[in-house]
């Protein structure tokens, strides 16, 4: 068992070693929920302060295993990234390089496809209706992608999902599954977290047969808002679930 204090996060630090050992973090507790596409689906996390160089996870790597020193450290701008040995999955340099080249304040991107989420995303009517807190937290903070065409493995593509991102943290993505888009990775782990539980919320209640008892746009909003007034939530969320896992194993850190 490794020493699990050691990778506690000072927030005010900011280094590479620390911004790897996070994101390998945030594949394990992906892998720990189940939210995973075995050695699919991709996280990215921009290290330069315009955001085209970006740690990401290396091709066909299960989440389970993935560790802080192996992530690809890649720039938006080397057009001979594919070409080399140790090229990233086509599908995650056309996505992630794309929208850390069109949206530097997405610092953190985390794309699953994690099984609640995912089945409203394949809605005729994907709308996260605000019927609790949790789903009152994407209240009018969510783009929807309905136009999906395939994989996502042009560049042309990856532009495509980026105009439709804009400024939002939140894409449902229509046939597809999720992306999300933060200023950290706890950030981004904790908005994956929720989002899943608001999805699975939403899906028991369709189940349900009954009608909705949706909130109104004022209280959704004020729902909404209060999630965001609390920004040491997420912090202290990611904080715990990166000690549970770094006591089951600590590999992920080396």
């Amino acid at each position: 068992m490794g020493d699990v204090t050691s990778l506690k996060r000072n927030p005010a630090s900011n280094t590479e070693w620390e911004m790897r050992v996070d994101l390998a973090a945030a594949f394990r507790l992906a892998a720990h929920y189940d939210w995973h596409e075995a050695v699919a689906n991709h996280f990215s996390l921009a290290v330069s302060p315009d955001g085209k160089t970006f740690l990401m996870n290396p091709r066909w790597r299960h989440f389970a295993k993935v560790k802080a020193s192996e992530l690809l450290l890649l720039n938006v701008e080397d057009k001979s990234t594919m070409s080399r040995p140790d090229a990233p999955d086509l599908t995650a340099w056309s996505l992630h390089g794309r929208l850390h080249a069109n949206l530097p304040h997405a610092r953190c991107l985390i794309h699953l496809h994690p099984p609640y989420a995912t089945a409203i995303a394949s809605l005729a009517d994907p709308e996260i209706k605000p019927i609790d807190q949790n789903t009152a937290r994407y209240y009018n903070r969510i783009a929807y992608d309905m136009e999906y065409g395939g994989m996502a493995n042009t560049d042309a593509e990856g532009d495509r999902i980026a105009r439709l991102m804009g400024n939002k943290s939140i894409m449902m993505m229509g046939n597809h599954g999720v992306l999300i888009a933060a200023a950290s990775v706890a950030e981004a782990f904790d908005l994956a977290y929720y989002l899943e539980r608001a999805c699975r919320n939403l899906v028991f209640a369709y189940q349900t047969g009954q009608k909705l008892h949706v909130m109104t746009p004022a209280v959704a909003e004020k729902t909404a808002q209060e999630w965001e007034s609390d920004r040491e939530q997420f912090i202290s969320h990611f904080e715990e679930m990166k000690s549970i896992i770094a006591a089951e194993d600590p590999s992920f850190a080396t």
